[in-house]
């Protein structure tokens, strides 16, 4: 079983690139990105977002095992993301109207208290 790190530096690897090239992609130091193909440093998934855009693959294909994930289960994932998508986009929405309600509270209390 390969590991996160060894995936990444097989990608670097294949585009020959040097260490240096995908941290300054990644804005973090030599020595940084190293720990993370060495699996020293646990790569958050905003990191791993990253990684996988600069090497133009899925995160899946750095977290699965095997080379090229099934299509079903590339499919299953996207939905999932999509629905987890539309659901933050929900939440969102939700927070911008409570702290509306909140603005026009406060206002109404401001508005007794100076009476």
């Amino acid at each position: 079983m390969d590991s996160i790190g060894k995936r990444i530096k097989a990608l670097r690897q294949q585009k020959d690139w040097l260490q240096g090239d995908v941290a300054k992609k990644l804005n973090i130091s030599i020595p940084a990105f190293s720990k993370i193909e060495s699996d020293i440093t646990d790569i958050n998934i905003s990191r791993l977002r990253e990684i996988a855009a600069i090497f133009g693959v899925e995160m899946i294909e750095l977290l699965s095992d095997n080379a090229t994930p099934s299509k079903e289960y590339v499919d299953e994932l996207k939905k999932t993301k999509e629905t987890v998508e539309t659901q933050d986009a929900k939440i969102n929405k939700l927070q911008e109207y409570i702290i509306r309600l909140y603005e026009e509270l406060h206002a109404l209390k401001q508005g007794v208290i100076n009476s």
